[in-house]
């Protein structure tokens, strides 16, 4: 026997112990399993090296995000005694949305150790003009201490401005901290931030490449985008840290997202999250329980809130069963924007049930792609959506990035999570979920207000598509449930 036949043989081999290791240890759903078996199976040797990068699970009993420190602060208490109201219907809600809700109140609540804060103030940012100008203005009028956390941090013109902004805080004694996403900010260098951290600043990875090239956790990245300054106000939502989320990229244009500037008790949620994401990611600089990182906070806001936060660690995919919640509940709209739509089966049917009973369901998504099998896939799922009845435009001003779900313009939800299966499932993701009929018409408002700037997909207009479209919808549809 030649080598080349051994060869063949043992790739054989390792691709059926490959197999029988996705189909009975790791305990994928059945779409998963089936679309890593096609990639094992059509392309052996290639497919066994993509399935080390993107296919391993992440261990869900993982004690990565555990923080001793909270009972110190009173979160535990605090989660106590709202779940003890929440049993005995005596947890005092602010305004009508959050008693009308008090189920996906106590599913977050519960589930997720997501406190309700009832004494919120809020700005919407919309643009990055505007978003960025705010955060470099609350920056420069730091105290005590800055916490950013971005899943893509560049080293162009806004990445240099911000640091240099901070290299100055850092000089004049306020603490400042930057964790970024080691694949999201894959051009990043050490050298970016050498004079930050001759300042006394701090900067940490998240699941950094323990070799040059390869990096097995590629799967499983920190796709928060979080900022906050001196405990008291806290930034969450989809704008990243380069020129091109300025409107600054001929590729993209125009780009639209939607980010939320916070203060009140939220900011305490916010907070630890940071500094749970901090602690995994740093072996030598944990950050402790100081006081200074939770400090009084006097607002005349009115805003209910839970900040919710959902990862592969967790075996419930929080945000994802938030949002079918919100689905469920709607009575007359359901309004989403989102750059991809690659739901699973839940989260369609949900959507599915909620236009065939005459909710007025419209979605929203970009004119372009900025991931060619993610955008072939959205167009599959979005043209199954049209059959029940709901309604599809197509962003023509630039490229939306937004992430938000508005139901019946009194509930919302605004964070960092796409409505697709690597942000419910793979992906380290945050979401605000707001309980406010003022920040839900506004939200609603800037919906329709990009109406103005986008056009309808007809059902009639999808089915006459080519057959090339259709051979590349199919191709990653079938290709879903691992991109």
């Amino acid at each position: 026997m030649d080598y080349y036949s051994i060869f063949i043989g043992l790739i054989f081999i390792l691709n059926i112990l490959l197999a029988l290791v996705v189909i009975f240890l790791e305990r994928r759903d059945a779409a998963s399993t089936w679309a890593w078996l096609l990639v094992l199976f059509f392309i052996p040797l290639l497919g066994f090296i993509i399935y080390l990068l993107f296919g391993l699970n992440f261990p869900k009993k993982s004690k990565m995000f555990q923080w001793e420190d909270r009972k110190k602060i009173g979160i535990d208490e605090m989660l106590s005694l709202q779940i003890s109201a929440l049993h005995n219907r005596n947890l005092p809600m602010e305004n009508d949305e959050a008693k009308a809700n008090h189920d996906l109140i106590h599913m977050h609540l519960v589930h997720n150790d997501a406190v309700l804060t009832q004494d919120n103030s809020m700005q919407i940012f919309k643009d990055g003009q505007d978003k960025f100008n705010a955060l470099f203005k609350d920056i420069e009028e730091a105290k005590d201490h800055i916490h950013l956390q971005y899943y893509i941090f560049k080293r162009d013109n806004l990445g240099k401005r911000l640091v240099e902004l901070l290299n100055k805080k850092a000089r004049e004694g306020v603490k400042v901290r930057v964790l970024y996403d080691d694949l999201g900010s894959r051009s990043m260098t050490k050298r970016f931030f050498k004079k930050l951290r001759e300042a006394g600043g701090e900067v940490e990875a998240f699941f950094p490449s323990r070799f040059h090239f390869i990096n097995l956790r590629l799967n499983f990245r920190n796709h928060r985008k979080l900022a906050i300054i001196d405990g008291k106000l806290g930034y969450v939502g989809g704008f990243n840290i380069g020129d091109e989320y300025l409107g600054l990229n001929k590729k993209f244009g125009y780009w639209r997202d939607t980010h939320l500037r916070i203060e009140g008790s939220a900011v305490y949620a916010i907070q630890t999250r940071f500094i749970l994401d901090w602690n995994q990611a740093s072996h030598r600089n944990d950050i402790h329980y100081v006081p200074e990182h939770y400090p009084p906070i006097q607002t005349d806001g009115h805003i209910p809130i839970q900040v919710v936060t959902s990862g592969p660690d967790n075996e419930l995919e929080h945000i994802k069963n938030g949002y079918i919640k919100m689905i469920s509940s709607a009575k007359e709209s359901i309004l989403i924007q989102t750059p991809y739509f690659i739901p699973d089966a839940s989260l369609l049917d949900a959507l599915r049930i909620a236009a065939l009973s005459s909710v007025e369901v419209k979605i929203m998504i970009p004119n372009k792609p900025d991931h060619m099998f993610v955008y072939w896939a959205t167009y599959s799922y979005i043209g199954e959506l049209l059959k029940t009845g709901a309604k599809v435009f197509i962003y023509d001003n630039g490229f939306i990035h937004a992430k938000s779900i508005v139901i019946d313009e009194k509930i919302s939800s605004v964070g960092t999570a796409n409505i697709d299966v690597r942000s419910f499932r793979l992906n380290f993701e945050v979401n605000a979920f707001i309980y406010d009929e003022k920040i839900s018409n506004s939200l609603a408002a800037d919906f329709y207000n990009d109406l103005k700037v986008s056009r309808p997909l007809t059902l009639e207009e999808y089915n006459h598509r080519s057959l090339w479209i259709r051979f590349k919808e199919s191709i990653s549809r079938l290709l879903s449930p691992i991109l």
